[in-house]
């Protein structure tokens, strides 16, 4: 398993340059990538919560894991291999992206009665989720789902 964790520079525009946290990690597509996946993401947020003039609020690590852990299902679900799963915190928005080796886009399940069993991860994603965007890359798909990190 391949861990990336650190500060990326990105462009500011008129305010220059600075300096976000971000992290990675490549999941070979196991049932375990996805506990695996909700420890990375607690982990980041709560380092990241350590920075100064950086707010993470508990329930806010409660929600990223909860929609890391959907987004991270669906890949070991649908797609063949590994995936990759990054995390970057700027201007107290979480952006939560995971790319895989499937082209077929996500969709979310047709309305059922009490009788729909499963199927409703994309459903909180999109629930929990200030902006979703899913497209089609050169190979698979790259699904971003982001998160306001406030109180």
């Amino acid at each position: 398993m391949d861990h990336r964790t650190g500060l990326i520079d990105r462009h500011g525009g008129a305010q220059g340059w600075h300096t976000v946290p971000w992290a990675a990690v490549c999941y070979e597509g196991a049932p375990s990538s996805i506990a695996d996946a909700r420890r990375f993401t607690g982990d980041f947020l709560r380092r990241t919560r350590a920075r100064p003039g950086v707010a993470v609020p508990a329930d806010a690590v409660r929600t990223a894991q909860l929609v890391v852990s959907e987004l991270v299902t669906n890949a070991c679900k649908y797609a063949p291999g590994p995936c990759l799963l990054e995390l970057e915190v700027s201007r107290g928005v979480l952006e939560i992206t995971v790319r895989d080796a499937s082209p077929a886009l996500p969709v979310v399940g047709a309305a059922g009665g009490p009788e729909r069993i499963g199927r409703h991860g994309l459903e909180i994603v999109l629930a929990l989720s200030e902006s979703f965007e899913a497209r089609r890359e050169p190979v698979g798909k790259r699904v971003l789902a982001r998160l306001a990190l406030r109180a």
